[in-house]
């Protein structure tokens, strides 16, 4: 990545349905703190009303590949069977020219990533749903994905809470032996 000036990375990651978008839109309308959003790209279809290049950088799965190949990206993941999820590094780099901190909304995994990258300048937080129930009941509410796509999303949340945990033991275990 470019030797510019490099601004912050702020992380949120939560399973979908936690809340994180929300949280994410509030801060940006805080003029005063000179975020901007970090857009992903991904090979999924669009839904609904979604807009490409402000939603997502939508791609076919043959061109994600390509940008693999090239090391086009900060980090990806194949999130769901064939869905890839990423951040392309010229969109960071994009946003650090504007002279602006980068908020992220994305993957735990790839939230990781970007922390393993850049320790000293990313701040990550987890935003963890009330309960696997409730976040069932916001995937639904939301009418936008089958039922089989939320059964996948709950067991890949239950898969991160599962990693929160184990993350907070081995804490625990560092900080207070």
């Amino acid at each position: 990545m470019s030797s510019k000036k490099q601004g912050k990375l702020i992380v949120f990651s939560a399973p979908s349905g936690s809340g994180k978008t929300t949280i994410v839109r509030h801060l940006l309308a805080q003029k005063e703190l000179n975020l901007e959003f970090s857009v992903s790209a991904t090979s999924r279809e669009k839904r609904g009303t979604e807009v490409d290049e402000k939603d997502y950088y939508f791609l076919s799965s043959d061109a994600f590949k390509q940008h693999i190949k090239a090391d086009d990206f900060l980090e990806w993941e194949e999130v769901y069977r064939d869905n890839f999820y990423g951040t392309l590094k010229s969109e960071v780099e994009r946003i650090w020219a504007l002279g602006k901190h980068v908020i992220f909304d994305i993957d735990v995994s790839g939230g990781l990533r970007i922390k393993r990258k850049f320790p000293e300048q990313t701040l990550a937080i987890f935003v963890k749903p009330p309960s696997i129930d409730e976040l069932k009941i916001r995937l639904k509410k939301r009418q936008t994905e089958t039922q089989d796509k939320i059964n996948m999303r709950v067991a890949k949340a239950s898969q991160n809470l599962l990693l929160l945990h184990f993350l907070i033991v081995s804490l625990r275990m560092m900080f207070w032996k």
